[in-house]
């Protein structure tokens, strides 16, 4: 106010207001000029461009030009055949799967021999039985001879199991025939006549109707008998399977020392060949082998096979498979 007082003496108050404000008006557009030469100068417009307002659709400017830039592999560059730790780590894959191809190889040979060894066991005569229990150990499915008497007032019973036919060494999924009958294994003590010794025998298998031995008076033959049977171990409980009770008469699972225990017999336990006629079928021997080491071998080297392509492909010629 003062300073435009000194240039406009004698002017009232009012009109310095007013002188002022259109000073101010003028300063703004002059600082709008200024800006629009500055801007005019950068995207090349004309002088009578700073007088309209700008659009950007009225700017000329220079197109951004775009290429492609290569793409660098993942440890490695394309083409460079260089390896870097990335590339080491993924070549753990297909060189794992190979080992474990080849490990399955001899896994089969060595369950192949197994089946052989069991098979020719079933197949040779039979040989009496071992003095010494310890023989045993060596000689399981091995066919012995045996002669002496039944004690039918102790029968014990194992299962429910499924009635066997065609009983022998087989590989899982192959010659066993399980019947659609469950019913159960009567276990009989077999004193010898040669020496002061007890076995427990599996007669066979009956079914649930035949499980009280009256059904079955015939089939429990008293006096002296000659037996062919073949050697068992104890048998370990699986998963989910029911214990078996020390009072129970029923065993779920063929655990030896228990039966032997609970009998008062040597822990000797002997699968019957023969069928006694009226009483159970022999000859339930379940020996099944499973052997799918086959199927492992094709899975492994063809997962090896492909990730060594993969791996070829991704760090040797350097192209990433899509």
């Amino acid at each position: 106010h003062n300073y435009y007082s000194v240039f406009l003496p004698g002017h009232s108050s009012s009109s310095h207001i007013f002188l002022l404000l259109g000073m101010s008006s003028m300063l703004r557009q002059g600082l709008c000029i200024s800006r629009g030469i500055l801007v005019a100068s950068h995207f090349r417009l004309s002088p009578t461009d700073i007088r309209t307002p700008l659009y950007l659709t009225q700017m000329k400017h220079t197109p951004v030009q775009y290429r492609a830039l290569p793409v660098r592999m993942m440890g490695t560059s394309a083409g460079t055949g260089s390896f870097g730790p990335m590339s080491l780590i993924l070549l753990i894959v297909p060189i794992g799967t190979f080992c474990l191809g080849t490990w399955q190889v001899q896994r089969r040979k060595w369950k192949l021999n197994l089946i052989a060894e069991l098979k020719a066991k079933t197949t040779v005569p039979p040989i009496d039985l071992p003095q010494e229990f310890a023989e045993l150990e060596d000689l399981e499915y091995q066919q012995v001879r045996l002669t002496g008497n039944f004690d039918h007032s102790k029968e014990i019973f194992l299962g429910p199991r499924p009635l066997l036919v065609g009983g022998d060494v087989h590989e899982a999924g192959s010659g066993l025939i399980s019947s659609g009958q469950s019913g159960y294994l009567v276990i009989t003590p077999f004193k010898l006549i040669d020496r002061d010794l007890t076995v427990l025998i599996n007669r066979g298998w009956v079914s649930r109707k035949q499980k009280d031995p009256a059904t079955r008076i015939n089939g429990q033959v008293e006096g002296l008998m000659e037996l062919t049977a073949v050697v068992r171990k104890t048998e370990n409980r699986v998963p989910f399977m029911p214990k078996n009770t020390k009072t129970s008469t029923v065993f779920t699972y063929r655990d030896v020392p228990a039966m032997a225990s609970m009998l008062g017999t040597a822990p000797v336990f002997l699968d019957a060949v023969d069928t006694i006629p009226g009483g159970p079928r022999g000859a339930q021997t379940r020996v099944t082998m499973r052997n799918e080491h086959l199927s492992y071998i094709l899975t492994w080297y063809t997962l090896s096979l492909a990730t060594s392509y993969m791996w070829y492909r991704r760090f040797i010629v350097g192209k990433i498979l899509m």
